[in-house]
């Protein structure tokens, strides 16, 4: 299977492999490199620098989470090798800072500089080389299992459309769509299956592992009968809003239905998961206060500057929180003052009402830090859908099926729509950004929460999504 699951969330398979064997890489780096230091003599490894074991797992740990913080094992990663070569410079420059700090803090791992700048060289050539060997690989078929679409109306459409790219389909190969009898067809001819005999024959015929269920109307034209032959026989068979989810890591809006909801794994936070939650949003909003105060304090007087002394430094609005509460989320001001004196406004790119000041704040996610309090105060969480005003809640609420469930959840000051959607102020981009709210409601979880804040990094040094 070249999908799994873990911890609600999905992670494909050859990613998870070549995170294992880069931190096998990223350690192994750490012992030639200290060899290396002392060629002449290896025995001088344990004077000088004393035992390796906890070292090079510190030492791989920073610079694989810096690596995923890069977006390094996204699988939607569409920079190519120029991309893997910058963002892999940045992750290693960035995990030479953070050593610089777990050095100081914690001096029994400190591996001594000669031989730590020979173990992130070597690190760093190997890591190149692994990736141009996977980047060829990943576009193979060895990891990726074979999907058939039953049927090729509406449903097999959307799997067309939100499955089009190539790299989206690092899961899996699709052979095909395989009409059902009486039922439109909609799907470009060229990928249809006109193959006769059973199912089960097919699947065989073209070395099917899944078959994914996309019909129409189920009532007249779902061959059950075969559908449960292939199924004993051993190849999956999915339906397609399962899929989807697997393979896009969003819910498709248009194809919920309640009792989808109601009978899949996942949704509700539980006792544990709630503590855990809070005490992280508790800790990591008293670090993250300690490390950004000189930080927020430029951008106060930033503000001040250019806005003039009078001019207020915070912009406080009524937000959609948890259970539909209203609360009061607070910002930097990024707008001219009196910015929606006309009335409440969608926020476009390329505003004119921000500021010079406010367009720094906003492209680095600096306007958002006094959120942090909101964070500390139980209002928010680090993540987690973007919290709306009422009037667009009360909107959105009205066109958007499903909408009001993205507030099951405490409202994030990052989220998984932010990660995987780009910049959106209109209610098509609300129904986009729907989808991966509602992946998140659904399979949150304190390691997914995790990924996001590390991906967050990306997001910032890129200035991508809002």
């Amino acid at each position: 299977m070249a999908t799994v699951r873990f911890f609600r969330h999905h992670f494909h398979l050859a990613y998870l492999m070549l995170g294992l064997l880069e931190i096998v890489v990223l350690i192994l780096s750490v012992y030639a490199g200290s060899f290396l230091r002392f060629f002449e003599d290896p025995n001088l490894v344990s004077a000088h620098i004393g035992v390796l074991e906890v070292r090079a797992l510190v030492i791989a740990a920073v610079l694989y989470v810096c690596m995923q913080a890069l977006g390094l094992y996204q699988p939607n990663l569409r920079d190519g090798m120029i991309g893997v070569l910058l963002r892999t410079i940045v992750a290693f420059v960035i995990g030479g800072v953070a050593l610089t700090m777990v050095f100081y803090l914690w001096p029994t791992v400190f591996l001594g500089r000669g031989a730590l700048l020979i173990s992130l060289g070597l690190a760093f050539l190997i890591v190149l080389a692994v990736r141009a060997v996977f980047s060829q690989y990943i576009n193979q078929n060895a990891l990726r299992s074979r999907v058939l679409v039953l049927g090729a109306g509406n449903k097999a459409n959307l799997v067309a459309r939100r499955l089009r790219r190539k790299s989206d389909q690092r899961g899996f190969e699709l052979s095909g769509y395989l009409p059902v009898l009486g039922q439109e067809s909609l799907v470009e001819g060229k990928m249809l299956i006109r193959h006769s005999g059973s199912l089960l024959s097919i699947a065989r015929k073209l070395g099917i592992e899944e078959i994914v269920v996309a019909v129409d109307d189920q009532r007249a034209g779902m061959p059950v009968k075969e559908l449960l032959e292939c199924k004993l026989a051993g190849v999956r068979v999915t339906d397609v809003l399962t899929f989807i989810e697997r393979e896009a890591q969003r819910i498709d809006v248009s194809l919920l239905k309640p009792s989808w909801l109601i009978f899949s794994d996942g949704c509700g936070n539980r006792g544990m998961r709630r503590w855990s939650m809070r005490f992280f949003d508790v800790f990591a909003s008293i670090m993250i206060l300690a490390m950004t105060w000189p930080l927020m304090l430029a951008a106060v007087i930033a503000i001040k500057v250019s806005d003039g002394w009078r001019a207020p430094v915070l912009y406080s609005q009524d937000r959609v929180g948890h259970n539909g509460e209203v609360f009061r989320v607070h910002k930097f001001r990024s707008m001219i003052q009196n910015a929606e004196k006309e009335g409440a406004q969608w926020a476009q790119k390329n505003d004119m009402r921000v500021t010079r000041v406010g367009e720094f704040l906003r492209k680095y996610r600096v306007d958002e830090l006094p959120q942090l309090f909101n964070i500390f105060m139980g209002e928010m969480a680090f993540v987690g859908p973007r919290p709306e005003r009422p009037v667009f809640v009360e909107q959105l609420t009205n066109e958007l099926p499903f909408y009001g469930e993205r507030h099951r959840v405490k409202p994030g000051l990052t989220g998984w729509a932010q990660l995987n959607y780009p910049y959106g102020a209109s209610v098509a981009d609300s129904l986009h950004k729907l989808e991966f709210d509602m992946y998140y409601v659904k399979n949150n979880s304190l390691l997914l929460d995790v990924m996001i804040l590390l991906q967050t990094v990306e997001v910032i040094l890129f200035g991508r999504g809002r």
